[in-house]
């Protein structure tokens, strides 16, 4: 037996309507919605927004945050120098100090043409898996490129030949709404020029990735590793079409592989690993975890140049200066939401939500109760990940692959701050490799297993993307 909604009481009827696809889901703020750190969240929304510390850090604690901070920003001096707590730059490296590829904590973008350096876009290299350096693999992820290494390196220190110069340019595609709205996506062609150590190997692949912004990382660390994993989905089990799947990586100082968190391809579990491996591949820095330069067998300049060593044995990044600047990039806060209760708004997260965006982009988590930093632990946050791997599909793939994961395999990037990229970083370039140069083309990027969630948004009519990207914008 079947009853018209016309001869429902008033308060069936509320519920039925409440359970129709075009019901709105929100229609107010949740309660605490706007505090996406939770209680370390800040209350800045300028230029600076991303470079505070965690609203909830004592005073005394914020002294190691700001010294942390220094070594962060200030530039590193090529060894022999009298400047021994900042001398051992290179010999190869990217840049001279963190805060060039994350200005203002920020997000890094592609070079422009005729730049001299990338800076803030490095390129992996590795050449497919060969199944008798299987140990190297367990530790590394990947097999290295025989001569260049796990990354180009496009600055030398004097006596040192650079690795190569990296130029990208740009073909165009062009995607329609169905109303006819077009947009036209630009596709990244990469090229490295000027190799200073000969051809590379045949089969090298290659990835370009623009430095990701710094905000709330403790956080992400906080996270429960059972909370993560009970998110994943590799069978897809509930058939939504969506698969995520952890990363399993390889823990520097416990020996042993264990979920990724951090990185394009979630290949770093830590923050404090994730910082000791730019250290060393950025800027060509030792520390107790990274001993050696990254130097590979054929670059006997790089091998021969000095370093800033000390005469104890003390590595280049002393395990003082890596715990204050890991102090520093846990503690980074995560600014607060903007007009979290306008209609606009409102209405994109509904949209978002109808989407099935958050498929991918989880909403929310709570910290771990014990947590290596007090003032993140207990968090109720809203990260918009996941922080799983998910086939996106080839329109986005590299075809390399890191640790478990495949060359069309991304980790979800945190939603958390884009919409202050403009104001924080001067520019709107997103993905892995900046190729989308505002959030629509972004969204328009996506495919694999967020094909569906796509294909949904090309419906969209012009208010109904101004909805979605208001949305966006607040976070």
């Amino acid at each position: 037996m079947s009853l018209s909604l016309s001869r429902l009481s008033p308060l069936l009827l509320a519920l039925a309507l409440a359970a129709c696809d075009d019901a709105p889901r929100f229609t107010q703020a949740e309660p605490g919605e706007a505090l996406s750190g939770g209680q370390a969240t800040v209350q800045r929304s300028d230029r600076n927004a991303f470079s505070l510390p965690s609203a909830n850090l004592s005073p005394e604690r914020r002294l190691d945050f700001a010294v942390g901070n220094s070594f962060f920003r200030n530039p590193w001096v090529i060894a022999p120098s009298t400047t021994t707590a900042r001398d051992g730059l290179g010999p190869l490296f990217n840049t001279n100090a963190c805060q060039n590829c994350h200005v203002r904590d920020g997000r890094g973008h592609p070079p422009e043409p005729g730049a001299s350096n990338a800076v803030s876009m490095l390129v992996r290299l590795s050449i497919p898996d060969q199944p008798y350096l299987a140990k190297e693999i367990e530790r590394l992820g990947v097999v290295p490129e025989p001569v260049y290494g796990t990354q180009l390196q496009d600055m030398a220190v004097p006596g040192v030949a650079p690795e190569g110069k990296v130029r990208v340019s740009y073909s165009n595609q062009t995607v329609a709404f169905k109303d006819g709205h077009e947009v036209e996506l630009r596709r990244p062609n990469l090229q490295i020029t000027q190799l200073g150590y000969g051809p590379m190997h045949p089969d090298t692949r290659f990835s370009a990735r623009v430095a990701p912004p710094m905000i709330g990382l403790g956080l992400l660390e906080a996270i429960p590793e059972a909370d993560i994993l009970a998110n994943e989905d590799p069978d897809d089990r509930n058939r939504d079409g969506i698969r995520g799947r952890a990363n399993r990586v390889w823990d520097d100082a416990q020996g042993t592989t264990v979920v990724g968190r951090f990185g394009w391809k979630a290949g770093q579990p830590n923050v404090n690993q994730q910082n000791v491996h730019a250290f060393n591949g950025d800027m060509g820095l030792t520390s107790t975890l990274q001993p050696k330069d990254d130097c590979t067998a054929a670059q006997r300049d790089c091998l021969a140049a000095p370093n800033g060593d000390g005469a104890d044995g003390e590595k280049e990044v002393s395990d003082n200066i890596l715990r204050l600047v890991t102090f520093y990039t846990r503690n980074l806060g995560v600014p607060a939401r903007r007009d979290v209760g306008a209609p606009q708004v409102l209405a994109g997260k509904n949209l978002f939500f109808k989407a099935g965006c958050q498929g991918c982009h989880t909403p929310q988590f709570t910290t771990a109760a014990d947590t290596t930093e007090p003032e993140l632990a207990g968090q109720v946050i809203r990260p918009y990940s996941d922080l799983l791997l998910h086939d996106m599909g080839p329109g986005l793939a590299d075809e390399r692959t890191e640790f478990a994961a495949n060359g069309q395999d991304w980790r979800t990037p945190p939603l958390w701050g884009i919409g202050l990229t403009e104001t924080v970083s001067g520019h709107t370039q997103y993905l892995h490799d900046g190729r989308a140069r505002n959030l629509l083309e972004a969204v328009l990027w996506h495919g694999g297993e967020a094909q569906a969630a796509r294909d949904h948004v090309l419906t969209f009519n012009a208010e109904q993307r101004a909805a979605l990207l208001a949305f966006l914008n607040s976070l």
